[in-house]
């Protein structure tokens, strides 16, 4: 029998016992069904689909539609596990009435429980908004990727004194503003733990050390699949990049060796069958 359906006040009570809360990546239905069955807590349908599932270079490129098309079908293999949708970039930026508005089309059409959007302070009063109007927001410090640009690039955050306390009292400030949890991405381990204390509401960390109340990573990371890109904080778990290739490898060769399909794996047509039955019968 599965376990309850997770839900935030779940969460917080996890924080309280120092129960870690475990959270992954999925854009598709198969490998969500993959995580639930797995126990992962929180499911993110992370705007990195723009990279890992449609080969852009960067997040900035996906849609609002396209982002609620993948949470939809996330949404349909979950049972346990918290569906969080991530808000892409510019559906949240421009106004605090557009935020709220793009916010509830998760929770509307694509039955995600919550919403995640980066930046501290600039969007406090989208995160209050938006939490008043009944649509739990998780946060994103640090090494936000929308603002790749503005930051020069993927490079570690708060590292010195003032990015340290920026960070810090962006946390405070979206906590006050109702945030029910918050993303470090790639931020000093002291500084994530330090942070992790000071808050009622969880933390889950990504390349942000151990302390943080959680860890997620983007599943196909830590499965293996991409060998070419593997972060500092990435642990690879398996190795499912270098298995597909050679899968894909020995169906080619029987394939063009006629050793697939088999007998086995081939249909044959009424007449041969009943003609098969007519000479067991006689024989």
């Amino acid at each position: 029998m599965p376990d309850n359906p997770v839900t935030l006040p779940q969460l917080l009570e996890w924080k309280k016992i120092q129960r870690k809360i475990t959270a992954l990546t999925a854009y598709d239905f198969l490998t969500a069904r993959a995580l639930d069955n797995a126990g992962i807590d929180l499911v993110l349908v992370g705007d990195s689909l723009a990279m890992v599932a449609l080969g852009h270079d960067t997040t900035l490129p996906v849609t609002l539609d396209e982002m609620l098309h993948h949470t939809r079908a996330v949404g349909r293999a979950l049972k346990r596990a918290l569906l969080i949708g991530d808000m892409p970039f510019m559906s949240y930026q421009a106004s605090v009435e557009q935020a709220v508005t793009h916010a509830g089309r998760f929770l509307k059409e694509a039955g995600a429980k919550a919403v995640k959007l980066e930046g501290g302070a600039q969007v406090s009063a989208q995160v209050q908004a938006i939490t008043t109007a009944g649509i739990p927001v998780m946060g994103h410090l640090g090494l936000t990727p929308q603002s790749v640009h503005q930051l020069g690039g993927y490079k570690v955050q708060g590292k010195n004194y003032l990015d340290a306390r920026r960070i810090k009292a962006d946390a405070h400030k979206l906590q006050k503003a109702g945030a029910f949890a918050l993303v470090l991405e790639a931020i000093p381990a002291d500084l994530a733990e330090e942070i992790t204390a000071e808050l009622d509401i969880p933390t889950i960390g990504i390349g942000a050390g151990a302390k943080c109340d959680g860890q997620i990573l983007v599943t196909q990371d830590m499965l293996g699949m991409n060998p070419d890109f593997v972060p500092k904080f990435v642990k690879p778990f398996a190795d499912l990049g270098h298995q597909m290739e050679q899968g894909l490898r020995r169906y080619v060769e029987e394939v063009r060796s006629e050793t697939f399909p088999e007998t086995r794996h081939t249909y044959s047509t009424e007449s041969n069958s009943l003609k098969s039955v007519a000479q067991k019968k006689t024989g």
